[in-house]
Order: C-alpha cells, then structure tokens, then sequence
C-alpha cells in the first residue's frame, strides 16, 4: 500500500504525503512489525519526496516510530 501510494503521488507530481499506521486498529496488525515496514518503504522514497508525514493516534504509537529512526 505504501509503495502504489508513493507511485501515485510520484505520478500526479505530489511532493509531500501522509501515511496513518495502515491496519494497527481495529484489523490489529502488529504495530512493531508496522512501522518497520513503513519506515523502510518511506527512507526508500524519502529522497524524492519535501515531506512525508506519519499520523500516529496515540503517543505510544508516535514513540514506536521515533524508536526506530
């Protein structure tokens, strides 16, 4: 999901973008294993892009994030 969004935006000449923590409510996929796979897809497109932004819901989460930078 996050790579074909980053393609999308690619295409329509977005330069910034957000992600929320993709299925870590209610479809309860595991956070840790979330944010490693978005933080490696988006270092990857990182270069191409003036900003991407994570939504994180809870400051737990926020912190998982900042953890693994």
């Amino acid at each position: 999901a996050y790579r074909r969004s980053f393609d999308i935006a690619l295409e329509q000449g977005v330069r910034s973008i957000a992600f929320p923590a993709i299925s870590t409510g209610v479809y309860g996929y595991p956070k840790q294993q979330a944010a490693e796979i978005a933080l490696r897809v988006m270092q990857k497109y990182d270069p191409m892009f003036d900003v991407i932004i994570i939504a994180c819901f809870s400051a737990t989460d926020a912190a998982l994030y900042k953890n693994m930078k």
